[in-house]
């Protein structure tokens, strides 16, 4: 796999960084003198006990500090270069799911085939791919609490005032929890470690996050995101994928920040086309790009142009509009996407083929859907569209209930479920989040609203993305939005003009990322966290504003 220095595409991100560094200079490399090789400056390895015991544990204590301290090593130089395409195909192994989903016209095989019990399914498949560090972060899966607002705990907020407007567009933990990755306007992915002091009583010495990683695009980020199998005790499987316009599907490494390879999508006339939707299947194995009518799915291993092209529309008949938005079932060989002409199809991992075709019922394009851990619901939401609803994929074409929420722009405004399902939490354009219980969704499926257990402000401006830590409780949001300025009047004086110029900047600005905690707390931490909120409360909100 090319590194950054050996692609041009390489290049052309590095030199496309708002405030002129190359993406990886929050990564200088240093060597080493240890005959013993140190994890990277840019990461930390992984705890796998980190949630064990909050607040007061003796071990987590020492492992953070353990931590802290080796955040300051770094890998040799030889390190950098030993990103190559051969070692890609080294880091995907999982095997294909095998198809037990067929789906004909008559429905009724295969309804009793897709509704087999989640028992029979972890039988058959889950515990032949559970590694022993899945099973691991099972065991040390800490449910979320909603008995009273999560508590802030700290984010970043002068990383993205840098540049005007710098507003974020999502966030996304990594799979291993590990780290985070943020989007925003300047067209850079940063990555933050998880705060050390998360893993100890401390609280109270939690200060502003700063991001490690810098990876800068060319130009707007249309879609990102993780590889499934990523752990930071693993640097080649560290990876995020991003598509921006004009570019083709950029690998970044994720330990250093530069590009390992890209992905190069063209078109019928042979032209470089820009992927509008991201997603790797979930062994990893393939990145399925959402373009124009037509999904193209490449191999991770084999970088280039080669790919299989799975067009939505047949003959006139299918799936129209440009694919937005794509997931995959974690217990069924199928994946659904969704467009911006308001249309959601469920396709066959095996072949593409079409399996259902949900009714329209969205106001406004797909922006973002998820499959809840079971396979059995489908949820989607669309931009400048008030309801994220419930399907039920047992009977396709039946909506189960729906949320409302404020939305009333173009952005995507992400959703995220928890891992068990229960709670599905969205932010809105109000900046306020909303947490809803779906197992109290009435079982007759009348299609009645349902209505949130928890509403609480988090921002002071939209809140764009939301995404929930993986084995932890930690919730975090990104914020911010595009302000446009009053309409001027070419007649009116300069003076005039200023004025209005004025009136615009007079809008709340709010672009942020932040930690919460929305679990239990001790009494001890309690205390400290209220304390350091009425105290930093004043100065928080200073450098928000």
């Amino acid at each position: 796999m090319s590194g950054a220095g050996e692609t041009s595409d390489g290049a052309a991100g590095q030199e496309a960084e708002a405030d002129g560094e190359p993406p990886h200079g929050a990564c200088h490399l240093e060597q080493v003198k240890d005959d013993k090789e140190a994890p990277p400056a840019a990461k930390q390895p992984r705890l796998e006990h980190a949630c064990l015991d909050l607040p007061t544990t003796e071990s987590l204590v020492e492992h953070a500090a353990d931590l802290t301290g080796s955040h300051g090593n770094a890998g040799t130089e030889e390190e950098v270069a030993r990103h190559s395409e051969n070692e890609m195909a080294s880091v995907v192994q999982g095997k294909e799911v095998e198809t037990e989903l067929k789906w004909h016209e008559n429905g009724e095989e295969n309804r009793e085939v897709f509704a087999q019990t989640e028992e029979e399914r972890v039988d058959e498949t889950e515990e032949e791919e559970k590694s022993p560090e899945d099973i691991s972060t099972e065991q040390h899966y800490h449910g979320l609490e909603f008995s009273q607002n999560p508590q802030m705990l700290t984010g970043s907020w002068a990383e993205y005032t840098h540049t005007t407007e710098n507003y974020l567009r999502g966030c996304k933990w990594a799979p291993d929890g590990s780290c985070i990755v943020s989007n925003s306007a300047d067209n850079v992915l940063r990555v933050y470690n998880l705060p050390p002091e998360l893993y100890s009583s401390r609280w109270d010495m939690l200060s502003e996050m700063s991001p490690v990683l810098k990876m800068a695009e060319g130009e707007t980020i249309y879609d990102y995101c993780w590889f499934p199998k990523m752990s930071s005790m693993d640097p080649d499987t560290c990876f995020i994928a991003s598509s921006s316009r004009d570019n083709p599907v950029h690998i970044w490494d994720a330990f250093y920040g530069d590009v390992r390879a890209s992905f190069r999508p063209y078109n019928h006339l042979d032209e470089l086309t820009a992927a509008h939707s991201l997603c790797f299947s979930p062994d990893g194995s393939q990145l399925y790009c959402g373009f124009d009518k037509i999904v193209r799915v490449f191999h991770t291993e084999r970088p280039g142009r080669e790919c299989e092209e799975r067009p939505t529309m047949v003959k006139k008949q299918g799936q129209t509009g440009i694919i937005s938005c794509i997931a995959f079932s974690p217990c069924q060989s199928m994946y659904a996407c969704g467009s911006y002409s308001r249309s959601t199809g469920i396709y066959s991992c095996e072949d593409g083929s079409l399996l259902a075709l949900l009714p329209t019922r969205h106001h406004g394009g797909l922006t973002h859907l998820l499959f809840s851990p079971n396979g059995y619901h489908l949820y989607t939401g669309g931009r400048k569209d008030s309801e994220i609803l419930s399907w039920d994929l047992r009977e396709p074409g039946r909506v189960l209930f729906s949320m409302q929420r404020s939305v009333d722009t173009n952005q995507r405004i992400y959703f995220d479920l928890d891992r068990s399902g229960q709670y599905l939490l969205s932010g809105d354009t109000d900046g306020s989040v909303s947490v809803w219980d779906t197992l109290t969704a009435p079982p007759d499926g009348n299609e009645d609203l349902l209505q949130p257990v928890l509403q609480f402000q988090a921002h002071r401006d939209c809140t764009n993305g939301i995404s929930v830590h993986p084995f932890m409780p930690l919730l975090a949001t990104s914020s911010g939005q595009r302000q446009f300025c009053w309409p001027s009047d070419s007649e009116k004086s300069e003076s005039d003009s200023e004025e209005n110029v004025m009136i615009s900047d007079g809008v709340r600005k709010d672009n942020a990322l932040v930690l919460w905690w929305a679990g239990p707390v001790g009494s001890s931490t309690v205390s400290s966290t209220n304390e350091r909120e009425q105290e930093e409360e004043p100065t928080v909100l200073q450098q928000r504003a």
